[in-house]
């Protein structure tokens, strides 16, 4: 493994009998980045989370975690990694600090180090005012920040993130976002999955998953340069009638309303993307204009996750 990456792995695959969760994906992280997952439920990335730190054996397949084999050396790699599921997992019975000073007895803190530790991580993530509240009071964005807090306490060089900001608002998430890069700063890497659009394009990397397979992978925004689709935007008085007339057509890979306008992805093997949806809806004598637009990462996911497009004649 090479020592400037956190994570390699070579077709990595799990199987649950006949179901394969995730299927010869191969990654390669660098060091203090943020990659991210994203795909559609059901697509493998907390399976491949759970194999990455040790939870699941792979089916076949390698992975190397931070120089160590996984599972093989998943006990000694547990002591480095941090790991924040989507749901609360920490003691809803247990005051904020006395959830933190669990887990810096897990970690096996001498005293000294357990205090100071979970007082700056308090501060951090401004939890010192709730030192003393019972976690189950606590609200989403409360609660997030707690795990987060604890995930990092004993300062892992590694932080497995399994979609932990789909039950709170945009702000905290924001702020979650914040500290995410942070902790990159001090040195952390950060595996992140998730599906909102807006927190895939924070990430340095992104790969795409979908049936367990891994669709894309690169730089967000490479991702949105190298789309094999043409998008292009329609504005009509009738934005009903233009969908139903787009949808199903050749090269139509899919067509979603915005307000009054009509986002169309149309497959590059068209050509004159703008000409060809323009040429359709006049056949139908739909008033619309069209005009080609910049791909977003939405775009991409949907271009790479849909089945194809129907081929063959109008």
């Amino acid at each position: 493994m090479n020592p400037e990456n956190a994570i390699e792995s070579i077709d990595l695959t799990k199987r649950f009998g006949e179901l394969v969760a995730v299927d010869h994906v191969n990654l390669v992280i660098p060091r203090k980045r943020i990659f991210g997952f994203l795909g559609p439920n059901g697509s493998g990335k907390s399976t491949t989370i759970r194999l990455l730190c040790g939870l699941l054996t792979p089916t076949s397949g390698s992975v190397s975690v931070l120089n160590y084999r996984v599972p093989e050396q998943a006990e000694i790699l547990k002591q480095k990694i941090g790991y924040m599921t989507q749901r609360f997992s920490l003691y809803e019975d247990l005051t904020v600090f006395e959830n933190l000073n669990f887990m810096a007895r897990i970690y096996s803190m001498p005293a000294a180090q357990r205090r100071t530790r979970t007082a700056e991580v308090m501060e951090t993530f401004r939890l010192d005012k709730l030192a003393k509240q019972f976690a189950g009071t606590l609200s989403g964005g409360q609660r997030q920040r707690l795990s987060l807090a604890a995930a990092t306490l004993h300062r892992p060089e590694l932080l497995l993130l399994d979609e932990p900001t789909s039950a709170v608002d945009p702000q905290t998430r924001r702020d979650f976002w914040d500290n995410l890069f942070q902790l990159v700063d001090d040195g952390t890497t950060i595996l992140v999955s998730t599906h909102y659009m807006d927190e895939a394009e924070r990430c340095h990397n992104l790969a795409i998953l979908d049936h367990g397979r891994m669709v894309a992978n690169g730089e967000p925004e490479t991702l949105m340069q190298e789309i094999n689709s043409d998008v292009v935007e329609v504005e009509s008085k009738q934005p009903r009638q233009v969908a139903h007339t787009l949808k199903d057509k050749i090269h139509i890979i899919s067509v979603t309303q915005l307000g009054a306008r009509q986002r169309v992805l149309v497959s590059k093997q068209q050509g004159e993307a703008q000409s060809y949806v323009q040429q359709l809806l006049d056949s139908a004598q739909l008033t619309a204009e069209c005009h080609a637009t910049h791909p977003s990462l939405e775009d991409v996911f949907v271009t790479v996750t849909c089945k194809q497009p129907r081929t063959g004649d109008i």
